[in-house]
């Protein structure tokens, strides 16, 4: 197969133009779980109280890079809470190592959390966001171990771990 500088810039152009498609998403509003939550904060405060990475996945549904968070080595006895509004979220004999680069968890503690459709990067998926502040985890799949057979997988800079 001959590669013609047209076929070679053709191909360039539809990898970058793919490449762009997985990183849009809306910026400069606030995009958390929209509702009455009982935990409230303005944007300014949120933007105060967070550190840049935190704010940017629990107020804009960002995701951190894979494999970055030190609470994926975190393997103590104790509780994982919201970074947002200090809520416990999931209980450490729930984690798992799922292999994908983040904390990931096969059920969470009841009422903690809830769920919205993520129809972004063109597919369905289901985000999940603390029931109390609203603030962006991550999403759930049906890929994980018993018994629930679900995969909570949740960035680590929208988490605390609280030892026990």
């Amino acid at each position: 197969m001959v590669i013609s500088r047209r076929n070679l810039l053709l191909g360039g152009t539809a990898v970058a133009a793919l490449s762009a498609f997985a990183f849009l998403r809306p910026m400069g509003q606030t995009v958390a779980a929209e509702g009455d939550f009982p935990f409230k904060l303005t944007d300014a405060e949120w933007k105060a109280k967070l550190d840049p990475a935190a704010y940017d996945v629990l107020r804009h549904e960002g995701t951190e890079v894979p494999y970055t968070s030190p609470l994926n080595d975190e393997h103590a006895s104790g509780t994982f809470h919201c970074a947002g509004c200090d809520q416990a979220l999931f209980a450490s004999d729930t984690k798992f190592d799922s292999g994908t680069g983040w904390p990931s968890f096969y059920t969470f503690i009841e009422g903690s959390l809830g769920t919205t459709v993520d129809n972004s990067l063109f597919m369905t998926r289901t985000e999940v966001h603390c029931s109390n502040c609203g603030g962006h985890q991550g999403h759930v799949f049906d890929d994980g171990p018993k018994p629930t057979g679900l995969r909570y997988c949740i960035n680590g800079v929208a988490l605390k771990f609280v030892a026990a």
